[in-house]
């Protein structure tokens, strides 16, 4: 399928580059640093024609693009340090720091072998229901259960849903529709039903992707135990906080780090907001964040980090390295900070 919004992108992308406009915007742009949003880095990925194939990297794209940021003057710290820079403004080189989402296994087995290389430190954020398989990686069992059936049956407060799911561009319409539905009909508590109850109609195993794709919990500790690793909490179910109640989401905020803390024997101090973006993290989550005592927490929204985020520790932006975009020039394109007023209404200063 071709996504034309990504053609944009890529257009916009390479006229920026081209142009010579994306090396003038550096001066001005391109802030004090940046914070890289991974999810999976492997050489073989299970689907990679998949709808979620996006969330996928190589890892010699990694390596390729840790050494380009080298080059151009970029140091790579931890969380910990990127925030002592942000606060205290001391530092020549800009940063980055490399954050991934979801811990993946792939991360441990594929993604720090090229981060030792590079001496690069990088910060896992962890959901513990997704570990211990209280919850799922509903977006991957999505596109199993329109895989796996011509037709697909979804039972609905307004009747049942036939999808056709005979062809590439009927499964991508069809999970297109199933994802609409989940995230915006039912509510966060339910989706874990209502999910594995298609999953069982379709003949899938819905605990296969956690557990083929997801760290275990002895994974994570030896991971943890890594001195370029810091382990960030994700919240406990990986729900939209911004569609629960406030006392509920932030319990999801904070027993994620309860529960992390009695699992690694350390209390995280930095948090991913689950999604990220702006349907799904707003002002009042920031305010949880704080509450819950995170020394930071980041969002999905498209932004480079500038002095100013001294003052927005918990809404913290970051610079997807995804499949869609995987070539060290496009990145090379959005650290100039060109493409930052893009995708925010004109403003470079990204928060909330």
């Amino acid at each position: 399928m071709i996504d034309s919004g990504e053609v944009v992108r890529k257009l916009a992308l390479h006229f920026a580059r081209f142009s010579g406009i994306a090396p003038l915007a550096r001066s001005f742009a391109s802030g004090i640093g940046a914070i890289l949003m991974l999810h999976r880095v492997t050489a073989h990925p299970q689907k990679p024609d998949g709808v979620n194939r996006h969330l996928n990297i190589a890892p010699r794209f990694l390596d390729a693009l840790i050494a380009d940021m080298k080059r151009q003057g970029y140091v790579f710290v931890s969380m910990d340090e990127a925030i002592d820079r942000i606060v205290s403004g001391v530092g020549a080189e800009k940063f980055a720091t490399i954050t991934a989402d979801d811990a993946y296994r792939d991360n441990l087995t594929e993604a720090l072998p090229v981060l030792e290389k590079h001496d690069a430190p990088i910060a896992v954020y962890v959901a513990p229901s997704l570990i211990n398989g209280s919850a799922d990686l509903w977006w991957e069992l999505v596109e199993d259960i329109c895989a796996a059936r011509d037709y697909v049956f979804v039972p609905t407060p307004k009747g049942r849903v036939t999808l056709d799911c005979t062809t590439s561009a009927a499964r991508y319409a069809a999970n297109v529709y199933l994802h609409d539905y989940l995230t915006h009909s039912v509510r966060e508590e339910d989706q874990k039903a209502v999910v594995r109850d298609l999953a069982q109609s379709v003949g899938v195993d819905f605990e296969r992707p956690r557990r083929e794709t997801l760290m275990t919990w002895d994974e994570v500790r030896t991971f943890a135990a890594h001195p370029l690793a810091t382990i960030g909490a994700h919240t406990v179910n990986h729900y939209n906080l911004k569609r629960l109640s406030e006392e509920k989401a932030f319990q999801e905020i904070a027993d994620a780090a309860r529960i992390l803390e009695f699992e690694l024997g350390a209390k995280p101090r930095h948090m991913a907001y689950p999604y990220g973006y702006p349907s799904a993290v707003c002002h009042r989550e920031v305010a949880l964040a704080k509450r819950a005592g995170f020394v930071s927490a980041v969002t999905t929204r498209h932004g480079l980090i500038q002095a100013e985020h001294a003052k927005h520790l918990h809404a913290l932006p970051r610079i997807s390295v995804n499949g869609r975009y995987q070539r060290v020039a496009h990145v090379r394109t959005m650290l100039s900070g060109i493409t930052t007023p893009l995708a925010n209404s004109g403003k470079l200063m990204v928060t909330v």
